[in-house]
């Protein structure tokens, strides 16, 4: 979702900077923010960040900042004339290390979320990217067996969990996160080079 579907890159980390400042002290960077990414939804990232346990009204202050933010925030050039072409041909999920809370927020205010059947946040699964868990989880809502599901993303660890379901994994070559990486299948320019690749362009 996050430097794939949209782009956040300010956004999602302000909101953990702000969160982290208010109810810490503590100080960070966007770049350690993104950093951190890896370890999963709020509710596991907010502790590291805090430097405690994070509590219900910690999680509501991020979700309360993100929401203050979040008219920032843009779908990337080109996603939503691709989501207008799939989304009467094929099934499609999301599946993002975002909480449930903060996925559907974002998805909503820029006008994606209806594009998707199901979407399987990082609060949602026992175990986070890159284990394939999420992605697993998407494809049985959807009723689509792994090796037929074709997930794009933009960072390494999210191609790696691609691997493991049995996806083909996508490199989404616009996304903030994107590096070259020998776990991408296939890279794409740009997100209207997907029809090319499910067969619909």
């Amino acid at each position: 979702m996050d430097g794939t579907l949209i782009d956040s890159a300010d956004v999602v980390p302000d909101a953990f900077i702000a969160t982290a400042k208010a109810r810490s002290g503590r100080t960070y960077t966007r770049r350690q923010i993104v950093d951190l990414y890896h370890l999963g939804p709020p509710p596991i990232m907010l502790p590291r960040l805090l430097g405690r346990a994070a509590t219900a009204a910690d999680l509501d202050d991020y979700h309360a900042r993100l929401q203050t933010m979040v008219h920032r925030v843009r779908p990337y050039p080109g996603v939503a004339t691709l989501l207008r072409e799939l989304r009467a041909r094929l099934p499609m999920a999301v599946f993002t290390g975002a909480s449930s809370r903060a996925a559907h927020l974002l998805l909503e205010k820029t006008g994606l979320l209806d594009a998707f059947a199901v979407v399987v946040a990082g609060d949602e699964v026992a175990r986070q990217k890159p284990h394939p868990d999420g992605i697993l989880q998407a494809c049985g809502q959807l009723g689509v067996a792994p090796p037929a599901a074709t997930y794009v993303c933009d960072a390494p660890i999210d191609l790696e969990a691609a691997r493991r379901a049995g996806a083909l994994a996508v490199a989404a070559g616009w996304g903030h996160q994107y590096r070259e990486s020998k776990l991408a299948q296939v890279v794409l320019d740009q997100p209207t080079d997907l029809l090319g690749l499910v067969g619909i362009a």
